[in-house]
């Protein structure tokens, strides 16, 4: 039986890791089904320069050409019909931005687009989780990348207000998220509890899936807030060793969940919500669903 598979690919340059997602969709009689062939992640951390107002340095510009020249390769063996790499935070804040960009298309010829906050938050949209929960409540959409946390209001599938703010698990980790910052964050959140009372936050971002999976709740379960302030408070107690060796966390995630779990607390908090639902979908999913849409509309 012939492969009637569309194949895509996304690139997302973050400010923690670069991965590289490939995705089929298959196009049924009941509507497009989207699946993930494979998810390529390599911890490159280029906020840590970038959020220390730091230039992205010689090695880290090689490493990250390097890598996508290596994602160009793989790209063409998968025989992938469309892709997109975008650059978040840590690119959009890099000093030298415009010379990474220039070196890293000359060392493996692809572009990289540098996308706003908004913009994030919109393709991260295109999973429309929302709509396959209960339409008569109200969710709280919150992507925790390294640089900035996307935050998108859903009502009735709907987007009611979008918000990205500067903090990300990077930020939080090196203490580069000022007062005014998270007063900023908790005024939104506190005006959103009274306005509109959403019921759960959706969470998305290697964190929250990584917590999630610590848990060992079936998919798309409620994690509550209570057993999420456990957790952060048995994380608190471990050592980065620990985390590495008793839970079987990456080095470059046991340094940072942590921070990403108290940004979930207190988003939790301010906002009144239950509990967070994490459907594991984010940034490269979306940008996928929206390559599609791209694809359907160019066929046409």
């Amino acid at each position: 039986m012939m492969d009637k598979s569309l194949r895509f690919a996304a690139v997302d340059i973050g400010s923690n890791a670069v991965r590289l997602f490939f995705g089929y969709v298959f196009e049924t009689e009941f509507g497009p089904v989207f699946k993930k062939a494979s998810l390529i992640r390599l911890p490159i951390r280029l906020g840590e320069y970038s959020f220390h107002n730091r230039p992205i340095p010689a090695h880290k510009i090689d490493e990250l050409g390097e890598a996508l020249a290596g994602f160009k390769h793989l790209m063409l063996a998968f025989n992938v019909i469309s892709y997109r790499v975008c650059a978040t935070s840590a690119m959009r804040d890099a000093l030298n931005r415009v010379e990474v960009l220039k070196q890293v298309k000359k060392k493996s010829g692809l572009d990289i687009e540098l996308i706003s906050g908004d913009q994030e938050a919109e393709l991260i949209f295109e999973n429309h989780i929302a709509e396959k929960l209960d339409q008569s409540e109200v969710y709280l959409y919150m992507d925790v990348g390294g640089g900035s946390t996307e935050l998108t209001l859903f009502k009735e599938g709907q987007t009611i207000k979008a918000r990205s703010f500067n903090i990300g698990t990077i930020r939080l980790k090196d203490d580069l998220v000022s007062e005014k910052t998270w007063k900023e964050l908790g005024d939104w959140l506190t005006d959103i509890k009274k306005e509109y009372q959403p019921k759960n936050i959706i969470g998305s971002g290697g964190n929250i899936n990584t917590l999630f999976k610590l848990t060992l709740r079936k998919d798309m379960d409620v994690l509550p807030t209570l057993a999420t302030k456990k957790w952060l408070q048995r994380l608190k107690e471990l050592s980065f060793d620990d985390k590495i060796s008793q839970l079987g966390l990456r080095p470059d995630r046991a340094d940072v969940i942590v921070p990403a779990t108290e940004l979930f607390v207190f988003a939790l908090s301010k906002s009144g919500c239950e509990g967070v639902i994490v459907p594991k979908v984010g940034l490269v999913d979306g940008i996928i669903r929206h390559l599609y849409k791209e694809q359907v509309l160019e066929s046409e």
